[in-house]
């Protein structure tokens, strides 16, 4: 095999926006991730919403309503006519 075939790894530390650190061997030295395994819902078994800027409730003073609105007549309707 060729010598330059493999990308050099570093000892490199993972952190959290939670806290956690993680220590390993990558490619990339010094990774900062958003979400791990310490405070992920699925690993945790607690759910958390993310949305607190209140999406829906923007999007509903932007545009009016959040009911979607049917344009064309349902499938139903147009068999029977």
């Amino acid at each position: 095999m060729k010598a330059e075939g493999h990308p050099k790894t570093h000892e490199t530390t993972i952190t959290c926006t939670c806290g956690a650190v993680y220590n390993t061997i990558s490619t990339v030295q010094n990774l900062r991730i958003g979400i791990c395994s310490a405070c992920h819902p699925y690993f945790t078994g607690e759910q958390r919403f993310i949305d607190t800027a209140g999406r829906v409730d923007k999007f509903a003073q932007r545009y009016g309503s959040t009911r979607a609105r049917r344009t064309a007549p349902k499938p139903s309707e147009v068999a029977n006519a």
